[in-house]
């Protein structure tokens, strides 16, 4: 995949993920599988042949982790430079930061949370072939039955409304016409008539949803971010702006976009929509679009007309995003349970996986789906189900953990029963602790026979 260059936006110390990141753990660094959700991004595009990357980060600590340790972790396999920029920039806000960096022909945009199988390539390949200023990848959305008992960890409100968009396609379901997100979607629907004239009709999807890996053409990206100061959101801001703006062709003198007489409005936006469905009906040729570039007004001007495209991923692909503790635990499940193919790790035929320097007591039993991860010891009569331990955790006798994700060097002592929860590294629980869809924050001590159900226990970060 020559000429593309890779932006891998990895956030900093995100506020929602709190208490399961701290100033030793930023967001990219968080474990799925016991080993950081940024390495799923990174080998997805390597296996993509995708290698020339920066890594946006937000903060300079965070940034600093995260540099480390792809050093250690990617050393000759990719070329990756890593960009501290300011925290709560945005997600535009963080590729204007570093759009002078840029300088490939198209670029390709991914947020360093996305766990999928989708490869990267592919939508490469079909932002090539449109000729596209964005191609934006769009996966299944999850078919949310009633989750299992006690898995919920969070019951999340906001869940709903900003997982949810509606998305407008051509017949071809190739080109984006349309896009509501998150806010929008309280207000009626509003379409813009030129975009039905000029379509003829249009299929609305909600069952898609946006995983947030867009190619761009690199040269409209930046102009955008220049022009537009004020845009925040690639997702909620950009893409739009870019989906909108497709039936409003700029007539360009010398570069310089004119104000039409208003006599010609009304031609002008009729030829547009006679050169939109030309286009569409067309769009088979990939250089149909450079025969339009000249519009009705001879050669002084130059017709800028774009297109917006999509990659639909196939339905039997996995693609979800670590923005939330619920999909933390949710993806951490997955990867071990039902798409361990993700985890990079062979399982056993008992389907789980078990280092083999674990030492387990006696009538201790660990489930299928559950991960051990290297030098953890267990007493006798544990019960492990569903869940993944990390490195060198101490584990007593008579302790249950059940659908629960258990971080690196935390002791847990005996009796105690862990349930629908997520204990963050060096944590210690005492004795007879009984936990309940909780999340316990980095190095927390729970003092024997505490009892605790949805709450979220940490040290307060000085």
């Amino acid at each position: 995949m020559m000429d593309f260059q890779v932006v891998v936006l990895a956030g900093g110390f995100s506020k929602k993920l709190v208490p399961l990141v701290s100033k030793e753990v930023p967001k990219a660094l968080l474990p799925v599988a016991n080993r950081p959700v940024l390495s799923y991004v990174l080998e997805l595009l390597e296996q993509s042949n995708l290698k020339d990357l920066i890594v946006v980060v937000e903060g300079e600590d965070a940034a600093l982790l995260v540099g480390g340790w792809i050093s250690g972790a990617f050393v000759d396999r990719l070329h990756v430079e890593v960009a501290a920029v300011p925290e709560d920039i945005g997600t535009a806000g963080a590729l204007r930061a570093i759009a002078h960096h840029l300088t490939a022909k198209d670029i390709l945009v991914v947020s360093g949370d996305l766990v999928s199988d989708v490869p990267p390539g592919a939508v490469a390949a079909a932002h090539r072939r449109h000729n596209a200023v964005v191609t934006a990848m769009l996966c299944s959305a999850p078919v949310s039955g009633p989750a299992e008992s006690g898995s919920s960890v969070v019951k999340d409100k906001t869940k709903k409304a900003g997982r949810y968009n509606l998305i407008g396609l051509d017949h071809s379901k190739q080109f984006l016409l349309y896009i509501a997100t998150g806010a929008e979607l309280e207000k009626d629907l509003r379409i813009q008539k030129s975009i039905l004239r000029a379509v003829g009709e249009m299929e609305i999807r909600a069952d898609l949803i946006d995983a947030h890996l867009y190619a761009f053409k690199r040269t409209v990206l930046q102009e955008i971010l220049d022009q537009k100061d004020t845009f925040q959101s690639l997702k909620e801001d950009l893409l739009p702006y870019l989906v909108r703006s497709q039936l409003k062709s700029e007539i360009l003198f010398n570069g310089a976009p004119q104000r039409e007489e208003n006599a010609n409005e009304k031609v002008t936006s009729q030829n547009n929509q006679v050169l939109l469905s030309q286009i569409l009906s067309n769009s088979s040729r990939p250089n149909f679009h450079e025969l339009h570039e000249l519009g009705s007004y001879g050669s002084a001007s130059a017709r800028r007309t774009h297109k917006c495209c999509v990659y639909i991923a196939s339905k039997s692909k996995y693609c979800t995003r670590l923005n939330s503790i619920q999909a933390f635990s949710d993806i951490n499940r997955d990867v071990v349970g039902e798409v361990n193919h993700l985890s990079g790790y062979s399982f056993s035929s008992h389907h789980n996986i078990i280092n083999p320097s674990v030492k387990l007591g006696s009538k201790t039993t660990v489930g299928p789906h559950c991960m051990l991860g290297e030098g953890s010891q267990m007493g006798d009569k544990c019960s492990i189900k569903r869940s993944v331990i990390g490195r060198h955790c101490r584990i007593g006798s008579n302790v249950k953990i059940f659908n629960s994700i258990v971080m690196n060097h935390v002791t847990i002592g005996d009796g105690c029963s862990i349930h629908g929860s997520v204990i963050c590294s060096n944590v210690q629980l005492q004795e007879r602790v009984v936990l309940k869809d909780c999340q316990v924050g980095a190095g927390f001590v729970v003092i024997a026979g505490g009892e605790y159900k949805g709450e979220s226990l940490a040290k307060k970060e000085k």
